[in-house]
Parts: C-alpha cells; sequence; structure tokens
C-alpha cells in the first residue's frame, strides 16, 4: 500500500509543553482520513507540521513522498490548505476568485481562465459564478474555498474543520464536494468537531489525545472494538424515566446512561435479541410506557468518550 502521508514518532513541543509526543499517522492515497481528538489533543499541530507551517521538534513525516523538513518547498507544491475560515475575496465574483489564486499560483491569464471555468463545473458553481461571493450561502462559499485549494490540483489536501458553522445543507453540499475530490485521486486528511461527519466521510479515523494516536480504524472498526450494542429506550412520560433506567440496569452490561431532555436511557447489551426481549417484559412488568425501543450498534460518539474521556459538546466548547 502506498502512503500519501506517513509520520513517524512525530514530537513538537511549545514553552515546555508537549502539544505532539510521539504521533504516528498513515493516510494511503486516495482516501479520507479524519482526524478527531479533544481540543489541545494535538490535531492542528500535527497539520501544520505535515502542510511546513511548522518544524517538528523530532521525528520524521513524509508527504506526498517528499519529506516534510527536506524538501518542503517541494512538498508545498503537492498540497493544499483549507483552514476554518473562507479566505476568499466576498467582493469579487466566483470567478475572479478562482482567476486570482489561479495566477497567484503562477498560471498564465488564459491558463488561470480554464482553470477557474473547469473548477466553478466541478463544485457545481457555474451557475454564481458570476456573481459577488457576499451573495453566496454559506455552503457556496465553501465550495468555492475548496476550489480555490484546488487550482493546482494538489496530491493531498489538508481541511482543518471544513464545515464549522455550516447549515446542514451547507454541510452536505461540502461532503458531496469532498467526496468528488476524493473520486479525482486526491488524498485528503481533515480535522472535524462533527463526530457524524467522520463518520460520513472518512475511510479511516484517527482518535488523537494527548500528543498521540491512541486508536485508529474505520468508524465500523472502531464502533466494534468498543464492544456492545446498545438499548436505547424512549419513554412516554418524563416521570418515567428513571424508574426505566432501573429497570434496564438489572439487564444491561453495563450502567445505563440517561438523557432527560430526549426522555431516553441507554444501555450497552451483550445478547442482542435476548436482552431486547427481556427489555420489553421488564418494561410491561413495572408498568412503563415506552414509546420506542431501538436496538443500535454504539455511535462514533460513545467511541469518542470512551477513547478520550471528553464529549463532543465539551471539545466543542
Amino acid at each position: 500500500m502506498t502512503f500519501a502521508v506517513n509520520a513517524e514518532g512525530l514530537r513538537k513541543r511549545f514553552r515546555g509543553t508537549a502539544a505532539l509526543d510521539g504521533f504516528d499517522l498513515a493516510v494511503p492515497e486516495g482516501s479520507v482520513c479524519g482526524l478527531l481528538g479533544p481540543n489541545g489533543a494535538g490535531k492542528t499541530t500535527a497539520v501544520r507540521i505535515l502542510a511546513t507551517l511548522l518544524r517538528p521538534d523530532g521525528g520524521r513525516a513524509q508527504v506526498a513522498g517528499l519529506d516534510v523538513v527536506r524538501q518542503a518547498e517541494q512538498v508545498r507544491h503537492r498540497i493544499g490548505l483549507i483552514g476554518q475560515h473562507t479566505a476568499v475575496d466576498e467582493v469579487l465574483s466566483g470567478r475572479e476568485n478562482l482567476v486570482m489564486f489561479g495566477r497567484l499560483h503562477h498560471l498564465g491569464r488564459a491558463a488561470a481562465r480554464r482553470r477557474a471555468e473547469e473548477l466553478l463545473a466541478r463544485f457545481g458553481l457555474e451557475d454564481a459564478g458570476g456573481k459577488p461571493v457576499k451573495d453566496y450561502s454559506g455552503g457556496m462559499r465553501r465550495r468555492l474555498d475548496l476550489a480555490a485549494g484546488m487550482i493546482l490540483s494538489p496530491a493531498v489536501l489538508f481541511l482543518d474543520e471544513p464545515t464549522t458553522g455550516l447549515d446542514p445543507r451547507g454541510r452536505g453540499e461540502v461532503w458531496d464536494a469532498v467526496r468528488g475530490l476524493v473520486a479525482t485521486g486526491c488524498t485528503v486528511l481533515l480535522t472535524t468537531q462533527y463526530l457524524e461527519e467522520a463518520d460520513r466521510l472518512a475511510s479511516k479515523v484517527v482518535v488523537v489525545d494527548a500528543g498521540r494516536a491512541v486508536a485508529e480504524g474505520t468508524p465500523d472498526e472502531l464502533k466494534s472494538a468498543l464492544g456492545d450494542d446498545r438499548v436505547d429506550v424512549v419513554l412516554r412520560d418524563a416521570d418515567q424515566v428513571q424508574a426505566a433506567a432501573a429497570v434496564l440496569d438489572h439487564v444491561g452490561a453495563a450502567p445505563p446512561e440517561i438523557d432527560r431532555e430526549a426522555q431516553r436511557v441507554s444501555v450497552p447489551v451483550r445478547d442482542r435479541a435476548g436482552a431486547l426481549a427481556e427489555i420489553v417484559r421488564a418494561l410491561e412488568a413495572a408498568g412503563l410506557t415506552a414509546e420506542d425501543v431501538t436496538l443500535r450498534r454504539p455511535t462514533l460518539d460513545e467511541v469518542f468518550l470512551h477513547l478520550t474521556g471528553t464529549t463532543r459538546e465539551e471539545t466543542a466548547a
């Protein structure tokens, strides 16, 4: 297998504090890899080193087969980097922005115009190409930002929380655009605070904590590693939530989790079919009314909490 990104034992300290402490990463060509971790875990530091914006204190890394320290300038010609905030000019039109970026990348005028038209078509912005970017929706701006990062058809594209602040429709538009990039052979490394995003986009997820990769695999592999299936019980009456939790405590493989706002109780179980039937019978015997009883796999949220001890909400805060 050929890796577009390969890092071994990366180390970086800031004022005596270790941001990376032996970080390893291997991303196959033509794939999407998601970096997940709580704030301060080292995700951004890792991306900045791989994008040649920081020099590591130790370890080594290659991007597109090039050493990020010894061949930094060559690496920069093979990568694209999209930050959390769009870098396009709101006064210019989408087409003018792409032509400008093409010229900044030393394309001739005619070549820059041709590339702009190609990218507008690829990212579904042909009809909006002549409009000022200030009139674009959030999803359209982000797609234009992705297009700008693809001016030179980079082998590897780094995306730092690409859909932060977008509504569900805008996130869907960006996800479709990222899938389109991968279909052309581009390798994508993204950091994200949306676990659903990693679940939907990434063929490989790396969980980062305290400057190290503490787990990696496909989303399904990480969920399977957590183990037991889950049963969710949604109660009709909020006053019955605590009583239902007591019932599930006798059936589950671990103490139940309670979401009072959703009137939901969740519990891990080992015997899928047997536990589900037992829970239904126990709820009926206790006189509790369930709106819904669902058997499911663990979510990536639960994997994240298990591995880092940090909830998604705490990470976002």
